[in-house]
């Protein structure tokens, strides 16, 4: 199953990225990893990324592209995959259909984790991550067994520096600007599939199970 998640700035994503994974058996691709692995090995495409990076510059569209373009190519995606943070706009988009297109393959489904933006605010400002294993937590809806201490790996949790109100207030805003016009290309594909993410994270998994068995 190939697929794509959207969602406002803490809408749950990430949770559901991973049950998503987990279930259907589908590696999860996140535009964060890709970046972070072609840094770390050093590859071509990483050191191009780096060189704007370094100057404090968003890498351009059409490094971003190749970056998703190579992941994709490898062998664990050939059964299926979650795009997670790509595309992030209409031109990142047509360049992901046209190099799906290119292999005769295409996106099964678009999947909208929609949360009402003040409800997201309050998520945002709450969450805690792992540094060391990227582990995400909330102090109230997901709270670690040991407080600030990370489940998986005993790690010290933090807040990110972009979780505080002023940057949550103004990402959402980004988001918007930016995704509404990504919902409408991929509406009038026939792909799009909206789940209620103000609910029990259990609960928007069973949802994104129905709608996806649809």
């Amino acid at each position: 199953m190939k697929l794509l998640i959207m969602g406002r700035p803490g809408a749950g994503k990430g949770t559901q990225a991973v049950n998503i994974r987990e279930y259907y058996n589908i590696p999860h691709i996140s535009t964060g990893d890709i970046f972070r692995a072609n840094l770390k090995g050093q590859t071509k495409l990483g050191l191009l990324a780096k060189t704007y990076m370094d100057k404090g510059l968003l890498v351009p569209d059409s490094v971003t592209i190749d970056l998703v373009k190579d992941r994709l190519s490898q062998p664990d995606c050939k059964e299926g995959f979650l795009l997670d943070g790509f595309p992030r706009n209409l031109e990142q988009a047509k360049a992901l259909d046209e190099f799906l297109k290119s292999r005769n393959e295409s996106l099964d489904a678009v999947l909208d984790i929609d949360v009402k933006p003040e409800v997201l605010i309050d998520r945002i400002v709450g969450r805690r991550v792992c540094p060391t294993c990227g582990a995400t937590f909330h102090i109230k809806n997901n709270p670690p067994k040991v407080e600030g201490v990370c489940d998986k790996c005993g790690g010290k949790l933090i807040q990110r520096n972009d979780d505080t109100y002023e940057t949550a207030e103004n990402r959402l805003k980004v988001y918007d600007n930016q995704t509404a016009p990504l919902l409408d290309y991929y509406k009038n594909q026939h792909l799009l599939k909206t789940v209620n993410g103000d609910q029990d994270f259990a609960k928007v998994f069973e949802d994104i199970k129905k709608v996806l068995t649809k």
